[in-house]
Order: structure tokens, then C-alpha cells, then sequence
């Protein structure tokens, strides 16, 4: 089970958080957001992927931050095509992963991703919420029971601690779970994480591996 840590913003801070050698850690190029990046990436260990988030930017500003920021995947958290994934997918380096992000509730039809297969390296469930993002709060996971798909995906939405015991049912499931992706509930303020909060998260992540 791999972890991704999202929204990071300050440079110290992602170096501290860096040193837990997360499998990737989330960078949002989305100015609205409260978690907005827009400064220097400083060293990371080279394990650590850099995941560059985008919500309905164009392809020119995509391009743009893969080059600046030596991006590895790419996230999409808007209302982006499976036209729009098939152009970038031929515009960016096989190397880098193509993240299509969907936000789930109730009510969502899982029949929607089934055309994004081809052109995505993996898909990520967040929950349905204000903002594209970060809202701080899960989605009723009963409804991955739904998932038809043999894509690879990552599961968000306001994932703490507290979610352990559950991440630990769900990964004995058939669902081709890759990772956790978690933001907000490990935060001090906006962006900036709490490390050992993080450090106890990734300890108990890991013995799923077991």
C-alpha cells in the first residue's frame, strides 16, 4: 500500500516531511486553494515522486509546471475529458503517471470511469465536497463495492488516524487499492503537516504489507 501525502507548501516543512520517504508527495498548482504552490521544491529523496495537482488548467500550464518542478505524475481534479487525458498523456514523458481524479458520494455511477481506463494510469476517489478537494471528510467506501474496474487506484477523502482500522478491512478486499493519499487531518494549519502524526500513519500503513 503506498502513501501519498498532498498539499504540502513550505519548503522546511517538505524537507521534515520528505525524511518519512512518503511514495509521493502532492504539490497544488491550483491558485484558489489554501494549499497553493508556488515556491522552490527543495532536495527530496529520489523515491519520493512529485505529484503536480491541476483542476481544469490548461495543457500549456501542465506542461509548464512538469518542467519547472521535474514533475513525475499528474494529477487531474476537475472536469478534464478523456479527449483532454489522451492529448496530455501524448504530450508528457511515458515516465510520468496520469492521476484522473473522481469525487464520490452516494450517488456516483462508477460507469463514468470506464472510458478514462486507456488513458490513465490510475484513478483517485475523493469525497464529493465544496471543493475539489481537501474538504476534510470521507465518502462511504461501501460504495467501491460497486467498482467494476481492474484499475489501480488511490483512495482519498479526509483520511486520518482514525481511519486505520478501517484501511485495514478494505485492503483485504478485492479492490486493486495503490495507495492512500492524505492531506488535511494531518495538518497544523493550511499546508503544513504535522510529522509525527504522519510518522504513527505510515508505521500502521505499513504493516498491511505484512
Amino acid at each position: 500500500m503506498k502513501l501519498k501525502i498532498c498539499g504540502m507548501k513550505y519548503p522546511e516543512n517538505i524537507t521534515e516531511v520528505g525524511s518519512l520517504l512518503p511514495d509521493y508527495m502532492g504539490f497544488i498548482f491550483w491558485e484558489k486553494s489554501a494549499r497553493y504552490f508556488d515556491g522552490i521544491i527543495p532536495d527530496l529523496p529520489k523515491s519520493i515522486k512529485k505529484v503536480g495537482v491541476f483542476v481544469n488548467q490548461s495543457q500549456e500550464e501542465i506542461l509548464s509546471k512538469i518542467s519547472k518542478y521535474d514533475l513525475q505524475a499528474i494529477q487531474l481534479h476537475g472536469h478534464e475529458s478523456v479527449e483532454f487525458c489522451q492529448e496530455l498523456k501524448n504530450k508528457i514523458d511515458l515516465k510520468i503517471e496520469l492521476i484522473k481524479v473522481f469525487s464520490a458520494d452516494e450517488n456516483f455511477d462508477f460507469e463514468v470511469v470506464k472510458s478514462y481506463e486507456s488513458v490513465c494510469d490510475y484513478f483517485l476517489f475523493d469525497t464529493k465536497g465544496k471543493l475539489p478537494g481537501g474538504n476534510g471528510t470521507t465518502f462511504d467506501w461501501r460504495i467501491l463495492n460497486q467498482y467494476n474496474s481492474t484499475k489501480p487506484f488511490f483512495l482519498s477523502g479526509g483520511i486520518g488516524l482514525e481511519e486505520i482500522e478501517t484501511i485495514k478491512e478494505i485492503s483485504k478486499t478485492n479492490l486493486p487499492i495503490y495507495a492512500i493519499d492524505v492531506n488535511s487531518k494531518f495538518e497544523i494549519e493550511a499546508g503544513l503537516k504535522d510529522k509525527n502524526i504522519l510518522y504513527s500513519f505510515k508505521q500502521n500503513l505499513a504493516t498491511l504489507n505484512i
